[in-house]
């Protein structure tokens, strides 16, 4: 059964038709409002209940296929694929977002040592000779699904024990030991996925990631954590609202 959506197309804004389209299917799906398997109306429904051209009706749901939320079966119609995990550009932990959006996170410890680290580690996370460093790397998964592998630099002193890795998420963890995070410096970016990123996150070699580097403080002004993260670019994005000055 199709699933009708409550759809405002604005044709007063310079908005295409076709992205506002895309952004209120997307827009729903995030909020539950259709779930993976469900099917949306027929083009020629959805066309004629919105008052738009099916070239324009084509171009919004092409827009959510390549981006792999949608699907077209043949003899089917177009289907939701999976829900894509909307993020905020704003100081919260991969875990807690997840929790939030009605995901079940689990994370698999992938690695985790305790080193001296290099100069140039040592220098982001603002380390003395004489401290050690703990760098983890995990596989974070949505509802049991491959979406992010994250690796982390933090003072010895400071990190959570390989157990508390896996049973929770990072600042989580931190929290419960009286450590806040208040400030971060971050890079948003994409690249390729390499051999290791690809096996792990069941994509092929050469498929899209986003990344996001960070160097988190607490409230001290002390680095706590320097980390390198790659996502899933079909089932994640960062959303950020522009203001105008």
């Amino acid at each position: 059964m199709a699933a009708p959506l409550s759809i405002r197309i604005d044709r007063t804004t310079p908005v295409p038709l076709y992205h506002q389209l895309a952004r209120s299917i997307e827009s729903a799906i995030v909020a539950g409002e259709l779930s993976p398997g469900d099917r949306l109306e027929n083009e020629v429904d959805l066309a004629k209940r919105l008052g738009l051209s099916r070239p324009t009706i084509r171009q919004a749901i092409g827009e959510l296929v390549d981006k792999g939320v949608l699907i077209r079966k043949r003899g089917v119609g177009t289907q939701v694929v999976q829900s894509p995990v909307q993020r905020c550009v704003e100081l919260t932990s991969l875990y807690d977002d997840l929790a939030n959006a009605g995901l079940t996170p689990t994370t698999q410890l992938l690695e985790y040592r305790v080193h001296q680290g290099d100069p140039d580690l040592r220098r982001e996370l603002q380390l003395a000779d004489t401290t050690e460093v703990v760098s983890f790397t995990r596989l974070r998964r949505a509802d049991g699904e491959p979406l992010a592998v994250m690796t982390n630099h933090l003072p010895a002193d400071l990190s959570p024990a390989p157990g508390e890795l896996e049973s929770d998420g990072l600042y989580r963890a931190l929290r419960a030991r009286g450590i806040h995070i208040r400030l971060a410096r971050q890079r948003i970016g994409a690249r390729a996925a390499e051999v290791q990123q690809a096996e792990l996150l069941g994509v092929a070699v050469g498929a899209p990631l986003l990344t996001m580097s960070r160097t988190a403080f607490d409230d001290s002004g002390r680095v706590v954590e320097v980390g390198q993260h790659v996502y899933l670019a079909n089932r994640y994005f960062f959303e950020t609202t522009v203001v105008s000055r």
